[in-house]
């Protein structure tokens, strides 16, 4: 799950790094600020390539559409899609700015385009399913819980390197399905310190676990409908189609997460070579205190009501509600601890959801499809090419952007319950470079050479794409997502 302000291109679902808590064990989160001159031609590149989106949308809207809905509609979504995937604003502006443009430019020519309908498209349960996720996370964090379980993984690693570097990816990537990716990989990072400082410069194990913390945040995320914003857009879209609860996206994207994991720690392996034993530090045992034990509780009984919501029948955002209330109810969360939730992001997976909505109500899409005659292509050939351009897209720039722009297409081009699931899938694969994701800059940031994510990302990347493209739409129909 991802969060405010301004990130480095790419992130997988705008994460954002967690404020130290008020509690018994809150941690520092690393940083790994670039260089000042370095982060300033970064900053410039931004704008100048926000700049050449805007003269194109601008051309766009004046000489390649007709008619005053879809010359509005280009200009709106179109400006919004540049913010989104440049990230010259902070990541929830362009949902303001669509939300508030809308009724201005559109409401005059249809009242379907009036702010109470504008407003009503976002009104998604996907979102409080979402804030109940945010919930649980800030639980975890203000009663130490995800340290201790950074700690537990160390400790159950008993001194062998290859099950350290193991337990790292799959301790990470555990963590990123309920939480920030970014939160995930600091506090690993932050239990590893110790034994990264001393491990001497050349080892293998350090690289290796800086992959291993890297690759773990970015695949962890694909296993849950909270794990990424493309996550939740998709299941927003596939609900015109049939409804894909919780219990159903862990049933098929768990093991595609485990399978990844797997091919991950096998690339590593043979990268790095990495054996034998090594001495950990010794850190006493920190036992949770009752509050932290009581949220362990709840968010083990949240999980379990998600996963069970066939047998029950109680919804997921239902569940997610009722979690929100009882940890705060219970005093489990103060006052204060509402504004640390990621509000940011549920603005920007709202953004994603209404920018949907203004394509299809305005049928830009529609005509766009129609005058490039994709519909000639053979399907798989056409669900390949967006898989595909997922991951390519968000390995450069913002995925949930890259999911906002690329599902209302995909779901036009071939309207079925599996198309936005199979391009949110993709975009969770973009994760090469160091602007990938968050957690690779911050692996980078503690010493891995950006050269070395590139050198397992790729193959990581085109594997998951190829299989992807060709098993996914086979292995969704078997659970009901045609």
């Amino acid at each position: 799950m991802r969060g405010p302000g301004p990130s480095p291109p790419g992130t997988t679902a705008r994460p954002h790094v967690p404020r130290p808590l008020a509690g018994p064990a809150s941690a520092e989160v690393p940083r790994s600020e670039p260089p000042l001159g370095a982060s300033t031609r970064a900053s410039t590149a931004r704008h100048a390539l926000a700049l050449a989106g805007f003269a194109g949308v601008a051309l766009v809207a004046l000489v390649g559409v007709e008619g005053p809905v879809a010359t509005r509609t280009v200009l709106i979504g179109g400006a919004c899609l540049v913010l989104w995937l440049t990230e010259v604003v902070p990541s929830f502006v362009p949902t303001l700015l669509l939300l508030g443009a809308t009724p201005v430019l559109l409401g005059p020519l249809d009242r379907a385009y009036h702010l109470p309908s504008v407003l009503a498209w976002c009104a998604d349960p996907v979102l409080i399913l979402f804030l109940g996720g945010f919930t649980l996370e800030v639980a975890a964090m203000r009663h130490g819980l995800d340290a201790s379980m950074a700690r537990h993984v160390m400790r159950l690693s008993g001194g062998r390197a290859r099950l350290l570097v193991w337990l790292v990816m799959a301790g990470v990537a555990f963590l990123s399905m309920w939480m920030s990716n970014v939160a995930a990989a600091a506090m690993m990072l932050a239990a590893l310190r110790p034994v990264l400082q001393a491990t001497p410069a050349g080892a293998p194990l350090r690289p290796a676990l800086l992959l291993g913390v890297a690759l773990g945040a970015n695949v962890g995320g694909i296993a849950t409908p909270v794990g990424s914003g493309p996550n939740a857009l998709a299941v927003s879209a596939a609900s015109a189609h049939a409804q894909v609860t919780f219990a159903k996206w862990l049933s098929f994207a768990l093991p595609l997460t485990l399978l990844l994991l797997v091919v991950g720690f096998g690339l590593v392996l043979l990268r790095f070579r990495v054996s034998g034993r090594l001495s950990l530090p010794t850190e006493a045992p920190r036992p949770l205190e009752r509050a932290g034990r009581r949220v362990l509780w709840v968010s083990a009984a949240c999980v379990v009501a998600w996963l069970s919501e066939p047998l029950h029948g109680v919804p997921a955002p239902v569940v997610a509600l009722a979690a929100t209330a009882l940890l705060f109810g219970a005093g489990l969360l103060k006052r204060e601890d509402l504004g640390r939730l990621d509000w940011a992001t549920l603005l920007l997976i709202a953004g994603g959801i209404a920018l949907g909505r203004l394509m299809e109500h305005s049928g830009l899409v529609a005509r766009a499809l129609a005058s490039a005659d994709l519909e000639g292509w053979p399907v798989p050939v056409q669900l390949g090419a967006l898989v595909a351009a997922a991951a390519v897209l968000s390995a450069l720039m913002s995925n949930t952007g890259t999911a906002a722009l690329l599902i209302p297409l995909a779901t036009q081009l071939h309207p079925a319950a599996s198309t936005p699931v199979l391009v949110a899938l993709g975009c969770s694969l973009g994760m090469p470079f160091v602007i990938s994701t968050p957690p690779n800059a911050m692996a980078v940031g503690e010493g891995l050479a950006s050269s070395e994510l590139m050198k397992l990302g790729v193959p990581l990347m085109l594997g998951g794409c190829l299989l992807v493209s060709l098993s996914g739409p086979a292995v969704l129909r078997l659970f009901g997502l045609p």
